[in-house]
Formats: structure tokens, C-alpha cells, sequence
């Protein structure tokens, strides 16, 4: 460490360790059905001290909502650093790759889903927003694509995830196989 770098805090190491443990815990039970003891547990510290440092089991899902934002967002850089003179398209499909992969962590595929489903609480609300917002950003940026172009990108997202958490892949059904065609994604 240099001498004009301090140090993080151990509140500050906690919350990243939480948040951590937070998207898989939550990813796995979702909000309405995971109790803030069970975030706790997972990283090994009481309770008390998790509400002390997120105020509450609605600021601990937030963040760890942020969180999984941010990984989609360093996902979609490192897909576009496979094709730094790529077209819009080859980037957002590059990026699109680097997300399917992503997404073969279920659980971070399922907070993002069970996030939705709660966005009736508006704070969850805000923060799917929020993160959609970043994500959307940063793809246009990122990909030199125009809207068209980045709302199909999002819109196949959104299919990648019915089709792993479904796991249509494994449907031998006309149906499933017209939702399946062309994408790829990791087992």
C-alpha cells in the first residue's frame, strides 16, 4: 500500500464480503422469502451487524442488486475487448457471449429474476432501474450500436434467461426449440 492510500475499513471489507454472499443467498431464495439471518450465516457474522452495516434487509438486497449490475456491466467490457475494431454487432455479440457466460452462475441469473418479481417494492423497483439504466448505457457506449441495435441486445438477454432458468435447452418440444434456435449458452 502507498502512503497516500488508506486503508479500507472493516465495515468496508464486511459489506463487500456480505454483498458477496447476499447475491448467491438471495439469488437462491429471492427477497420475499429470504430471511437476513440466512445472508448472515452464509458470511459469518451476526445478524445484528448485517442490519448495522445495510440498515435493513431492503438495503442488503440492493446492493446486492448493485453489485450484479456492476459484474453485468464488467462482463459486457471484457465481451468488447474481444473485438476492440469490431462492428456494432460483433461487439454486442461478443458482449452477449461474455453475458451467457456470466449467467451460468444461476444464481446470479436468479437474483436478477427475483428482482423483477419483487419490483413491485419500489426501492427494488428503483434499483432495477438503476441497473437496467447502467447496463443499457454501457452497451451503447461500449458497442458504438444504436437503440434498435441495443434493445434487441437487452431482449435476447431477457430470452437467455427464461431459456437457463427454464433450461429449455433441455426440452425436446417444438416450442422450446423455436425459443432455443441460435443462442448459445454455457451448461
Amino acid at each position: 500500500m502507498s502512503l497516500t492510500e488508506t486503508p479500507r475499513s472493516t465495515a468496508d471489507a464486511r459489506r463487500t464480503t456480505v454483498v458477496a454472499k447476499a447475491v448467491a443467498v438471495f439469488g437462491r431464495g429471492g427477497y420475499h422469502a429470504t430471511p437476513v439471518t440466512d445472508v448472515a450465516n452464509a458470511a459469518g457474522i451476526s445478524q445484528a451487524y448485517v442490519l448495522r452495516l445495510f440498515g435493513g434487509k431492503l438495503g442488503l438486497f440492493t446492493a446486492a442488486l448493485d453489485r450484479c449490475y456492476l459484474l453485468i456491466r464488467e462482463a459486457l467490457t471484457a465481451g468488447a475487448e474481444q473485438v476492440p475494431d469490431g462492428t456494432p454487432a460483433e461487439v454486442l455479440e461478443a458482449m452477449g457471449d461474455a453475458y451467457a457466460g456470466l449467467i451460468a452462475d444461476r444464481d446470479l441469473l436468479m437474483l436478477q429474476i427475483h428482482a423483477q418479481s419483487a419490483s413491485d417494492v419500489p426501492e427494488i423497483r428503483d434499483a432495477v432501474r438503476r441497473g437496467y439504466a447502467s447496463v443499457v448505457e454501457h452497451a451503447k457506449e461500449l458497442s458504438g450500436g444504436g437503440d434498435a441495435e441495443v434493445q434487441r441486445f437487452i431482449a435476447l438477454g431477457q430470452l437467455c434467461h427464461l431459456i437457463v432458468a427454464a433450461d429449455l435447452g433441455a426440452v425436446d418440444a417444438n416450442w422450446a426449440r423455436v425459443l432455443t434456435a441460435g443462442m448459445r449458452h454455457p451448461s
